[in-house]
């Protein structure tokens, strides 16, 4: 068999080398190394599933605006700028859905491999430049992850749901009571209640 032309052997081992296919994934080859370049970064990617905990999240393919700054430092390439992710969920009060958009602030480094950050640092406690490449997801789901709230509310005074009927207070009028009965005294109403409702033989309208 004859062997592959040497042009599509070279095409396909940069197409291998280049993951395009991930637009989480930045190419560092045109930023270099040397101290002081800098890159910026406006990029809008579909979330992937999970980024969220029990009452909210970011739903799945929402937008991830990210506006970050790429610098060339000694050890690596910081990472600095906002990420703005949707939210939706429901609140922990009510049950009601709840939409918002979370902005937060990035300040990460990736550091060199071989550098003397990565060898004076635990392996989870820093991220790492893969070759000429970094990866921005992990770091995008952790940063977004750990700041949704665990206890989310549609508004800071929601009065949650009444506990006799289940209703939404806020939807309630001011008024709005159920009558408590002594739970001593719960037998004896609701023997009053049913007899209440049935026709006795002493009822005075009652024709012989």
């Amino acid at each position: 068999m004859p062997a592959a032309p040497a042009h599509r052997r070279d095409a396909a081992a940069s197409e291998a080398r280049r993951p395009s296919a991930n637009p989480w994934k930045i190419d560092l080859r045109e930023l270099g190394r040397r101290a002081g370049s800098m890159q910026e970064l406006d990029r809008t990617i579909r979330a992937p599933e999970g980024w969220k905990v029990e009452l909210i999240g970011v739903p799945a393919d929402g937008d991830v605006r990210l506006d970050l700054r790429l610098e060339s430092v000694m050890e690596g390439v910081l990472v600095s700028g906002e990420i703005s992710v949707p939210l939706v969920g429901s609140c922990a009060r009510c049950l009601e859905p709840v939409e918002d958009t979370l902005t937060l602030d990035i300040q990460e480094l990736y550091a060199y491999e071989g550098s003397t950050t990565e060898a004076t640092s635990e392996e989870d406690e820093v991220r790492l430049v893969e070759g000429d490449f970094l990866d921005l997801e992990p770091m995008a789901r952790d940063t977004v992850v750990l700041s949704l709230p665990l206890s989310p509310v549609c508004d800071e005074d929601c009065g949650g749901l009444c506990v006799d009927c289940g209703q939404r207070i806020d939807d309630l009028p001011p008024d709005h009571a159920h009558e408590v009965t002594d739970p001593r005294w719960a037998g004896l109403a609701e023997r009053l209640a049913s007899s209440s409702g049935t026709p006795g033989d002493d009822d005075p309208t009652k024709e012989n």
